[in-house]
């Protein structure tokens, strides 16, 4: 008996030119040299498994059954890659996860969990040098804590006072390079020493070296600045306000005063030494170091005077090693860490962050690792194919992308026993 096959017509033909692109790159051979070896009688191969789900979000996408219902047509007869059922791709993903960490603070009834995965953050980097190939020298890290609410059977009320899990992400660029996931429970600063020590083992374990690092208060406690500066050639931490750095705004006599379109600040610059308590407790006084803190303040409008300065004002300083750039320049350049909040709209938006498939803290860090994955790769092809199609610019977000790029109608055929693509319009 012979069956004949038709064709089918499907609305997302421009996947397939991603996966030649990522063949083209050898992106299926990092896979294998960096996941564990498939059963000889497996079906399908990592570049089945991750080509697969990576296709979903970029085309729109946003839960494994989108393979089977919404893009069945986009692996019918195609011969670049192979889909799985959504059940067997989350199956293969779930495999991938790497036991938890319990950690119970001192004098703490708490129990942190933290969840990495060494395979992944491996596989991750691997990939970003081989489609940024970064040929910047001074690189820029920005570390931050992000908030993903989720109601799953392990997660753990957050310090915003809802159920989920708060991962610390490492991004250089728009790219991410460093996932340490934690339970909602462990807020941000907690054991974060630790999470520098790790990052920057790892990002220097493949010859990526930082020359400067950028985070919130959370960052602003002792170990954490001394592991930094060890690491790096110049950071900047916002800093939180305490007694020491007090004692140094009231040091401050000339204020530089600014007209900004919300109203008139003063800003000002001088040197200290912070963490001098937490250095003789840690018994640790040869790391203390003088820094500069820059220094912002805003008058209130209710009038309330600060107790320790005696001035109506609201103050906000910054806390660097870098004693050449302008107290302006340090703030502006500061303040462009405010780009990584887009970062995390997208990974939650664009890339499923939002919606969890796993029931675990560790099956999760996965699937985080997976999309992040998949959200450099995006970045990577937004800037590629904007160089070669119309109406593309490389500062699209993911549903430009999607309407002008990947919705091409398209079927593959055979003939003269090759595979051909035939597109039907490419708008």
């Amino acid at each position: 008996m012979k069956i004949i096959q038709k064709s089918q017509l499907t609305s997302f033909g421009g996947i397939n030119f991603v996966f030649d692109e990522l063949i083209r790159l050898k992106i299926d051979k990092v896979l294998n040299n960096y996941l564990p070896c498939m059963p000889t009688q497996a079906q399908y191969s990592w570049k089945d498994v991750f080509f697969s789900y990576w296709s979903i979000f970029l085309s729109g996408g946003d839960c494994a059954e989108d393979i089977s219902k919404n893009l069945r047509s986009v692996f019918c007869n195609n011969p670049l890659v192979q889909a799985p059922s959504p059940d067997r791709l989350l199956e293969r993903l779930k495999g991938l996860a790497e036991p938890k960490m319990l950690i119970e603070k001192n004098r703490a009834k708490t129990i942190n969990e933290f969840s990495l995965n060494d395979k992944l953050s491996d596989l991750n980097l691997a990939i970003y040098k081989k489609l940024r190939l970064s040929n910047q020298e001074k690189l820029v890290l920005d570390y931050d804590n992000t908030v993903i609410f989720t109601e799953k059977s392990d997660s753990r009320r957050t310090y915003q006072k809802e159920s989920g899990y708060v991962p610390g992400v490492g991004i250089i660029g728009n790219d991410v390079v460093y996932i340490e996931n934690r339970n909602g429970n462990s807020a941000p600063h907690t054991f974060q020493e630790d999470t520098m020590e790790r990052m920057f083992e790892k990002l220097k374990s493949y010859n990526i070296t930082i020359d400067t690092f950028r985070a919130d208060s959370a960052s602003y406690q002792f170990l954490t600045v001394a592991a930094v500066a060890k690491c790096t050639n110049r950071f900047f931490i916002r800093a939180r306000m305490s007694n020491s750095l007090y004692d140094a705004i009231l040091k401050i006599k000339d204020w530089k005063k600014i007209e900004t379109v919300k109203g008139i600040i003063y800003r000002s610059s001088t040197t200290f030494v912070p963490f001098k308590r937490a250095a003789r407790d840690y018994k640790l006084e040869d790391l203390l170091q003088e820094y500069r803190v820059v220094v912002t303040k805003e008058t209130r409008r209710d009038g309330q005077l600060d107790l320790f300065t005696n001035e109506a004002c609201i103050y906000s300083a910054i806390v660097t090693n870098d004693f050449e750039m302008t107290d302006d320049d340090v703030v502006f350049f500061y303040n462009q860490r405010g780009t990584q909040e887009r970062e995390f709209d997208a990974l939650k938006n664009d890339f499923g962050w939002n919606k969890l498939p796993f029931s675990k803290l560790e099956q999760n860090t996965v699937f985080l690792y997976l999309t992040a994955i998949c959200k450099n790769i995006y970045n990577y092809l937004i800037s590629h194919f904007s160089k070669i199609v119309n109406g593309l610019n490389p500062n699209f977000r993911l549903k430009k992308f999607i309407f002008r790029f990947i919705c091409v109608p398209a079927k593959w055929i055979k003939s003269g026993r090759q595979y051909k693509l035939k597109v039907y319009g490419f708008g």
